[in-house]
């Protein structure tokens, strides 16, 4: 079955979506996705191929995982997804031994809030907090992106003190992701966003802030900015 996925993957590649894929998700070296390999699919696509052989074992998604192909290790974290709702200890084990393997943002913020952060909902979530401290990237993003699922049962406590943690990180994509699960919190109580960017302004990411209040009137989300200045 492995087999068949990948061989009816690699018939549809396209060297032109490839490479646009290749410059969009930043794969020159020194940047964050350096030596990613693409097929040049869309996610659409690979959501079928997903939902086509998500009866695959958790050892032939662990050979996806491992493939320098950008399109195999996302089906293998959509297919997770989908195996998460049968065994969620499992799987959720599983996708944290494999977290390094989630090396781009697009693998991380469609897995990471419908896995680790479902499984978390209601139980000791410290593992959320070694990754926010982690040297690797991803796991942080991880770290802050899993809490969207808190967020959507209105438990913001953990999104504001991983925030925290990584209000001083020095990469753009922290700064995004962070921005994003704060305007997600705002979206659902406004008075807890702004109490917290009152409290942190003076250390919040310029990029952060733009995200946080990007829902805000434009009069207020100016303030904001030269207050931020």
């Amino acid at each position: 079955m492995l087999d068949d996925l990948i061989s009816e993957l690699q018939k549809l590649y396209s060297k032109e979506r490839a490479e646009h894929s290749k410059r969009f998700f930043k794969t020159g070296i020194g940047e964050y996705g350096e030596g990613d390999v693409f097929l040049g699919l869309s996610v659409p696509i690979q959501r079928e191929f997903a939902k086509k052989y998500k009866d695959l074992s958790l050892s032939n998604l662990q050979k996806l995982l491992d493939s320098k192909i950008h399109e195999h290790r996302l089906i293998a974290g959509l297919i997770l997804t989908q195996k998460f709702k049968k065994n969620p200890e499992e799987i959720f084990n599983f996708y944290i031994k494999n977290s390094k393997r989630f090396n781009n943002w697009d693998l991380v913020d469609l897995t990471a809030p419908k896995i680790s952060g479902e499984f978390l909902i209601g139980k000791n979530k410290q593992i959320l907090y070694e990754f926010a401290r982690s040297k690797n990237i991803w796991e942080k993003r991880i770290a802050i992106i899993s809490t969207y699922a808190f967020i959507r049962k209105t438990n913001f406590a953990d999104t504001l003190k991983i925030s925290e943690i990584l209000l001083g990180d020095k990469h753009d994509l922290i700064h995004k992701a962070v921005g994003w699960m704060l305007r997600e919190v705002g979206k659902r109580n406004e008075e807890i966003l702004k109490d917290f960017l009152d409290i942190n302004y003076k250390k919040i990411q310029r990029t952060t802030l733009r995200y946080a209040i990007e829902k805000f009137p434009e009069k207020e989300r100016k303030e904001w900015l030269k207050r931020n200045f």
